[in-house]
């Protein structure tokens, strides 16, 4: 498939960069990528991947825009308040680069629906804010061999792995089970700079095209933790196999998704 003239112009600086050029190009226009959350971290996500020229991008959250959204929400705007999310976002989108295809699922993501909404897409990125969607993006991706990029997010600070199934270890290696209710806060709880959310989001994105393209190192087996504060940035080594991994290890314990073990529906930052 050829570029055309307008597509030639629009990713003009793709097209000259080392590692993309026409042929990475088009691997983002052929390639399909699902954004669970609309928020925070899939504001800076969409859109740059939206500009990017990735063919196809599901936007996944329940939620409407609400004012106190704002602070960090990028994709929306003031007139956007009160209409749903993926909506809102869709027509940013839109707006950006009428060339994506955008599917729009207004709706939460629980154990009964995660495993048809991620079925089609190359791709998912987890823009969530609590463990337990965290857990269960983990889960129905490393069971369905779907690759995806987990954040997270909280005060100052942020965090960004990805995880390819078979070539590293899984979220659920790492962190073991789901902390109590309350043990932890969330953003909501505890409050997060608007500016760190869109850094993390961004790192997302970039990791995305680089899996995408086929270019660099994607952070697998290694996790970057950003402390905006300190602005120290670390790439934490994680171990390359964990036997004992209720999902990817030797003996699973978790081979579907029930729907007992995930209680909370996924939301946006």
């Amino acid at each position: 498939m050829a570029l055309t003239d307008e597509q030639v112009e629009r990713y003009a600086r793709h097209l000259i960069l080392k590692g993309v050029g026409v042929k990475g190009q088009k691997r983002l226009l052929a390639s399909s990528v699902l954004i669970i959350g609309a928020g925070g971290l899939g504001s800076p996500v969409a859109l740059y991947l939206a500009a990017a020229g990735v063919g196809r991008i599901g936007l996944v959250d329940g939620d409407v825009v609400d004012l106190s959204n704002l602070q960090r929400q990028i994709i929306h705007t003031t007139a956007s308040v009160g209409t749903p999310k993926v909506d809102s976002a869709a027509a940013s989108i839109r707006a950006l680069n009428p060339d994506v295809q955008i599917d729009a699922h207004r709706e939460l993501v629980d154990a009964s629906n995660i495993s048809a909404l991620i079925e089609p897409y190359d791709l998912v990125i987890d823009a969530t804010d609590n463990f337990a969607a965290k857990f269960l993006i983990n889960d129905a991706c490393v069971l369905a061999n779907k690759p995806y990029i987990h954040a997270g997010v909280v005060g100052f600070a942020g965090q960004v792995m990805t995880v390819v199934p078979g070539e590293g270890p899984c979220y659920r290696c790492i962190f073991r089970d789901m902390p109590a209710a309350g043990e932890i806060p969330t953003c909501k709880e505890a409050g997060v700079l608007g500016a760190v959310v869109g850094i993390i989001g961004s790192i997302e994105a970039t990791e995305a095209a680089k899996l995408i393209v086929g270019v660099g190192e994607p952070l697998i087996g290694r996790m970057l933790t950003v402390d905006a504060l300190t602005m120290n940035i670390r790439r934490v080594p994680l171990p390359k196999h964990v036997p004992d991994c209720p999902v990817c290890g030797e003996h699973p314990t978790i081979t579907a998704i029930d729907s007992a073990n995930y209680i909370q529906p996924a939301c946006a930052i």
